[in-house]
């Protein structure tokens, strides 16, 4: 708080005064030091004098100022103004203000010589005097501010609207929040009698009634497993910041050691009701995309949030929905005329193996064009592109720029292995291509692809090698031969760890099938094979790992080398150590400037996708990544144990 130096003339006044006296007193005693005391005195009381003449100038001409630039009005009628008025100085402080602003704002005190930022919320008069009023709280109360510069300095007109603003509040507190609510692996419990499966549908309507009631919101079930709810928005806020204990509780319902769980889509800040129930939708089909067992809250800006997603996601038995998509997609192919297929950066077995899968599908049985898009300066899949080069009588891989000079108006793109437009291998030719299907079983991020002509998302399965190859069997499996057969197999081994992670019935019905087809494992586990270099490269990455609550987390020294497959191959190693649920490996790549990289893994325990997201990346469950630009290897580490922190804590309160 700014002194209020001209209130304190009087107590120089009567400081001087007592110094003056206590000369008079020492002149008895010490006629010298009586002389010196009566001096300090005088030229107190000449500088109190002056500084009083000085104050009372600025005052007068900052006041002056202010009255003069409201046209047509007497100075006096400035007191007279029925809403608070306070002139400010150019250092800021408060020179003059009429009774209504000592009323209203300071509670009956004096504000003068006290920094105005203290009744306008920390703002700046200069600044807000450029500004169209600005929304201040003092004491209770709320304000609309106006400055106007004057002079030297500005005045600030405080209008009152505490009642306006609290009933604008009540209105958006009030506002009907839609939740759309699937039970979503009510399949899962098929097997059991009648008497548990109804008893488990009943047990999660129960809660789902439970937690309606004890907001006062409406329910109503709209069919087989589907429900809804609408809340108020001030009853969303106090979830929020429970994180959906109801996650929790419908979880606790278990038979045989099968958890129930359900995909709640909400959605905030609608207009209006029907706009809420379809945003609720949405976000609900973000959800289920996400793998389901929890929260996806859509905002009026389409952003966000989530909450839960801690349960893998459920394996649908029934193939009907691959059968539909398969059908779909042959006829976007019919339709096209050249073919491209493409995965994300850094390409994997699981990416270049779908594709393989594909190519061969579309040219051979559907008599399209079709070239698989890769850099292969930057892959990660080399063994299986050489191996493909040997066996195949033709070349089925093209560079990015290759394909970005023939793309046509009916050409079509199908993206495998990603549904992100920033993970592409080249988003240059995915914005020139106007036709895009997308295969893919990550679980949705929010900026996923939106304007494909098929989007076949699979959170549950193993591998996109595993969706191609039910996509090949839904259509024509004929000309698929060994290399194909060699190269699906090869991307489901690597997602799925070997078959260790990751896998459903339909995962190993799909590797029964390719072995049917003439893929042969001894080949498929070459490709695994490493170079010497790469081992030592991977040992050395594993020999530095610490354990940070149930987190191996390790931090590569060098970039060189074939550091991005090392620190993968590492990051599966640690997950082999004692006491390990999740690995981290934090590294460089000489490829990529002012950019660190993440390569975590887990067995399903910790869900390592919630904790890439957190740090701008994504992935799976059990497999994800991420890149941060413009950081150190330090800074990327701190922030990853905060993260680690953060996402724990929540899952141990939930």
């Amino acid at each position: 708080m700014r002194k209020k130096n001209w209130t304190l003339t009087p107590w120089f006044i009567i400081f001087a005064a007592a110094m003056l006296f206590m000369s008079i007193v020492t002149y008895n005693y010490n006629q010298t030091l009586s002389y010196v005391e009566i001096g300090i005195s005088v030229l107190v009381f000449v500088a109190v004098f002056a500084m009083s003449i000085r104050f009372g100038s600025y005052i007068r001409s900052i006041v002056k100022n202010a009255t003069d630039n409201i046209k047509g009005v007497n100075p006096d009628y400035l007191e007279k103004f029925k809403f608070p008025i306070v002139v400010v100085g150019k250092k800021g402080d408060v020179v003059w203000c009429n009774s209504r602003f000592r009323k209203t704002v300071c509670n009956g005190k004096s504000p003068e010589g006290e920094s105005v930022v203290n009744y306008i919320s920390g703002h700046d008069a200069q600044s807000l005097a450029s500004g169209e009023g600005t929304d201040i709280a003092v004491n209770g109360r709320e304000f609309t501010v106006y400055c106007v510069p004057s002079g030297q300095g500005v005045i600030c007109h405080f209008f009152e609207n505490t009642y306006y603003k609290q009933i604008a509040r009540e209105h958006f507190a009030s506002r009907p929040s839609v939740a759309v609510i699937v039970f979503d692996n009510a399949e899962d419990f098929s097997d059991n009698s009648d008497e548990a499966v109804s008893e488990v549908m009943l047990n999660v309507e129960v809660c789902l009634q439970k937690w309606a009631a004890q907001y006062n919101a409406l329910y109503k079930r709209l069919g087989n497993n589907r429900y809804m709810i609408v809340f108020r928005d001030s009853d969303v806020e106090k979830m929020i910041g429970e994180k959906f204990p109801i996650l929790r509780e419908i979880r606790s319902i278990t038979v045989e050691r099968i958890s129930a769980t359900v995909s709640v889509g909400l959605s905030r800040g609608a207009k209006n009701i029907k706009e809420s129930e379809a945003n609720a939708r949405k976000a609900l089909e973000m959800a289920l995309g996400r793998g389901g067992d929890q929260v996806a809250i859509i905002k009026k800006d389409n952003s966000y949030d989530f909450f839960g997603g801690k349960a893998a996601a459920t394996e649908k038995a029934s193939k009907v929905r691959m059968r539909v998509v398969s059908n779909a997609i042959s006829r976007a192919i019919a339709d096209s005329d050249i073919v491209y297929i493409m995965g994300h950066r850094f390409s994997d077995l699981d990416c270049v193996g779908a594709a393989i899968g594909m190519q061969c599908l579309i040219e051979k049985s559907l008599k399209r064009y079709c070239r698989i898009v890769i850099n292969k300066e930057l892959t990660m899949a080399q063994p299986l592109i050489d191996y493909a080069k040997n066996n195949l009588n033709s070349e089925i891989f093209i560079s990015p720029q290759q394909a970005i000079e023939n793309v046509t108006a009916k050409t079509l793109l199908v993206v495998v292995d990603t549904h992100l437009r920033r993970s592409l291998e080249s988003a240059e030719l995915f914005d020139k291509c106007k036709r895009v299907v997308v295969i893919d079983h990550h679980r949705k991020a929010v900026d996923y692809i939106n304007n494909s002509l098929v989007f076949c998302h699979e959170p549950s399965a193993s591998s996109a090698c595993e969706m191609c190859s039910e996509i090949i069997g839904c259509l024509d499996d004929k000309p698929i031969g060994f290399v194909q057969a060699d190269a699906l197999l090869a991307g489901i081994m690597l997602d799925t760890k070997n078959f260790a992670v990751k896998t459903g019935v339909r995962t190993f019905e799909a590797a029964a099938y390719l072995r049917r087809k003439g893929a042969n494992t001894l080949t498929v586990k070459e490709m695994f094979s490493d170079s010497i270099d790469t081992y030592r490269e991977k040992v050395g990455i594993v020999c530095k790992a610490h354990i940070y609550r149930g987190c191996a987390v390790s931090v590569a020294d060098f970039t060189s080398g074939d550091i991005r497959l090392a620190s993968a191959q590492a990051a599966d190693e640690m997950l082999n150590l004692h006491g390990v649920s999740a690995s981290f490996v934090i590294f460089k790549d000489a490829n990529t400037e002012n950019q660190i990289n993440i390569s975590s893994r887990s067995y399903g325990k910790i869900n390592v996708q919630i904790i890439m997201e957190q740090m701008g990346g994504g992935g799976h469950q059990t497999m994800a990544a991420t890149q941060i630009k413009d950081s150190t290897k330090e800074l990327v580490y701190q922030q990853l144990l905060s993260v680690i922190d953060e996402v724990l804590d929540d899952a141990s309160n939930n």
